[in-house]
């Protein structure tokens, strides 16, 4: 009996943590429809927050406070648990739980190295036989479109959203404008970074550490800081990623 009583508690220890999924898919799917359906709102600014508490606007009632504290910590364990996904040792494992539970939209043969993380991950669309190298950031939260055959290196960090630098207040102002889509057969190199509203064209090329602000153009190379067409590639492109990978990593 004792040594059942340990193997469970060795059990609860080592997978305990994924236990949080059970209480997150509900609010996964209550978010993600949320996302769906609204606009999120520019946040309010801090003379506009404390005007409320101070009765100079209807103060918010109590339990909307207790209500924005607990999606705060939501989302901190989703962020926790996206994280934990992503240093899982079995590419089938980590790809159902990003399609399954975190509502990712993956097509077949998508591989998703170990260590990547994903911000927002119902509004990340990955095409079929693309490629996400390790510890790469792929900030979804105005929506980023991968199409088929996209192979993201090392590292590369992709952004949708911003703060304002211009407003008073440093807030997040954007919409769905600020997504970034990226065509077939691209090919981004390891450690570039791509900021929000840019399209990539089909079979493009981001050199290693470029800094994309810009659209590309189809079948150019881009590379620099901020990146700029420097050649074109070769547009009879015919390969086609078939999903193989590194086992465990």
């Amino acid at each position: 009996m004792g040594i059942i009583v340990i193997i469970i508690i060795i059990l609860i220890m080592m997978f305990g943590k994924w236990l949080g999924f059970l209480l997150l898919i509900p609010y996964l799917r209550f978010k993600n429809r949320r996302m769906k359906t609204i606009i999120r709102p520019v946040e309010a600014s801090p003379a506009e927050e404390n005007g409320k508490e101070n009765g100079n606007v209807s103060a918010t009632p109590a339990m909307k406070r207790v209500l924005r504290k607990v999606r705060r910590y939501m989302d901190g364990v989703v962020r926790y648990l996206d994280i934990q996904t992503g240093l899982i040792p079995s590419h089938h494992i980590r790809n159902f739980i990003y399609r399954n539970i975190f509502g990712v939209k993956l097509a077949e043969r998508v591989v998703i190295y170990y260590g990547a993380e994903i911000r927002s991950h119902s509004g990340l669309e990955i095409g079929e036989g693309s490629i996400i190298g390790d510890k790469a950031i792929l900030d979804a939260r105005n929506g980023i479109i991968l199409g088929r055959n996209v192979n993201i290196s090392t590292g590369v960090q992709i952004w949708t959203e911003q703060h304002a630098h211009s407003d008073p207040w440093f807030r997040c102002m954007s919409d769905e404008s600020f997504r970034v889509e990226i065509g077939d057969r691209v090919w981004v190199g390891p450690r570039v970074t791509i900021l929000h509203s840019v399209r990539i064209g089909e079979g493009a090329v981001i050199a290693a550490g470029a800094v994309v602000t810009k659209d590309v153009e189809p079948y150019s190379i881009v590379a620099g800081m901020p990146a700029k067409k420097i050649g074109m590639r070769n547009s009879d492109l015919r390969y086609e990623f078939d999903g193989t990978h590194l086992p465990l990593y």
